[in-house]
């Protein structure tokens, strides 16, 4: 129970790695915020937590937009009055290079994978700050490490993710405020598995994908959430402004 007392916030935790993030930080006894644009998805993920004994929030917020995410923080500290952890997962996917990417596509990308977590961390810091410091783990990405082609807007995207992470982790050291980030490689999520049931071939499709990695396959929702946990906990007190690879080796090749 790594995490008792502890009241962790994760964005876009409705599905995927951030739903298995949150499961995870309330099996190891924090009380979670869920955070997300999908009601039906977010509520129902939410509940599951619930009827497992878990204490777990559900806040409908889109966080590119400052008015919802200063709205989920009073909604956090009106329920349990602190916040300890701050899990910036949420994120859009745009495929293009640079002359297949609209100004618009670009606009809704960075406002979503970037802006987002500059905005909920903006808001969360002061809070942290008042309850004596705290932990941000961001969700970068492989693509914010390497140059991956054809999705330029989301590779951009993640490579601020991860200067942010730096940025932020020795501007608040000082105030008690650890900030690290994982860069996940292709991960068997909802939204992969649908990406892949759209390819003309999706079994071949999915091969593709893991053949890419030394270790020959996708990473799990749980790995993934399992390194955010470990970022999160005292066990990793002295890590800050750590960029932390899950991705099968990809970035080491």
């Amino acid at each position: 129970m790594r995490f008792e007392g502890k009241v962790a916030v994760v964005t876009g935790a409705a599905l995927g790695i951030g739903q298995a993030a949150a499961a995870a930080f309330a099996r190891e006894g924090a009380a979670v915020v869920l955070v997300d644009r999908s009601q039906a998805h977010g509520e129902a993920a939410t509940r599951a937590l619930e009827e497992a004994g878990h204490q777990a929030l559900f806040v409908l917020a889109d966080v590119s937009s400052e008015a919802d995410v200063c709205h989920m923080i009073e909604r956090v500290i009106e329920h349990w009055g602190r916040l300890d952890i701050l899990v910036n997962n949420a994120g859009i996917y745009h495929q293009g290079d640079i002359t297949q990417t609209t100004t618009e596509d670009w606009e809704r990308i960075i406002a979503v994978n970037l802006t987002g977590a500059f905005l909920c961390s903006r808001h969360a810091v002061p809070v942290m700050i008042r309850g004596g410091g705290g932990v941000i783990v961001n969700v970068a990405s492989e693509a914010g490490l390497v140059g991956i082609k054809g999705q330029v807007a989301y590779n951009v995207s993640k490579a601020g993710m991860i200067a942010l992470t730096r940025s932020c982790a020795v501007d608040l050291a000082e105030q008690g405020i650890r900030v690290n980030a994982v860069c996940p490689g292709t991960t068997d999520t909802p939204l992969v598995r649908e990406a892949v049931g759209r390819a003309p071939d999706p079994a071949a499709a999915r091969r593709r994908l893991e053949a890419v990695r030394p270790l020959n396959r996708l990473g799990t929702v749980e790995e993934i959430a399992s390194a955010l946990l470990y970022l999160a906990s005292a066990e990793a007190g002295y890590a800050t402004g750590s960029i932390l690879s899950i991705d099968g080796g990809y970035t080491a090749q």
